[in-house]
């Protein structure tokens, strides 16, 4: 459960007056009586790039927390100054140090990161289009997995979400 008083100024980053709680949209919203200023808690975005190599997903173990040395898809938060698609490409070749072409969307989730950060994660499917695979920057291990031998547990509901999303489209592909 997401709780306002986590993410709430305390004080106005404006005038430093306490901040209060008021209803605005049927919403509470952290409020300056002072100043005016409405702190609006909205999610973060971050991006995500489904990877795949001969019906091989492609997973990074988390170095840091929160999640230390689960799995998770490449993915990561976007940056003040890009758009969601330079995003998933960076985050990428941060992880895995491949280059990629994102090829479409594939869906897109929202979720918590613990304990509870509220996030979108806009997830694309791509393919590779050069760099040599080597776990770099958040990422402790990177490598393709098939769907029916994961290394270890899927950190995040969004990431296990899409993973059983692929898992569907394959079996169903199998049926036809």
């Amino acid at each position: 459960m997401i709780k306002i008083e986590d993410h709430a100024h305390k004080f106005c980053p404006h005038c430093t007056t306490p901040m209060q709680l008021f209803t605005d949209n049927g919403m509470p919203r952290p409020h300056c009586p002072a100043c005016g200023y409405i702190q609006y808690l909205n999610p973060a975005p971050a991006a995500a790039v489904i990877l795949l190599r001969e019906n091989r997903i492609c997973l990074v173990k988390r170095k840091y927390p929160p999640k230390t040395g689960q799995w998770t898809i490449p993915a990561g938060f976007m940056e003040f100054d890009e758009d969601i698609e330079t995003t998933a490409v960076r985050e990428v070749k941060e992880e895995t140090g491949l280059d990629v072409r994102l090829t479409g969307l594939f869906a897109v989730h929202t979720g918590i990161l613990p304990p509870n950060h509220p996030i979108l994660l806009v997830v694309f499917r791509g393919e590779e289009i050069g760099g040599e695979i080597q776990a770099n920057d958040d990422a402790d291990e990177v490598g393709f997995y098939d769907l029916d031998d994961l290394p270890g547990a899927i950190a995040f509901a969004t990431h296990r979400k899409v993973i059983a999303a692929i898992r569907q489209e394959w079996e169903e592909y199998e049926d036809t």
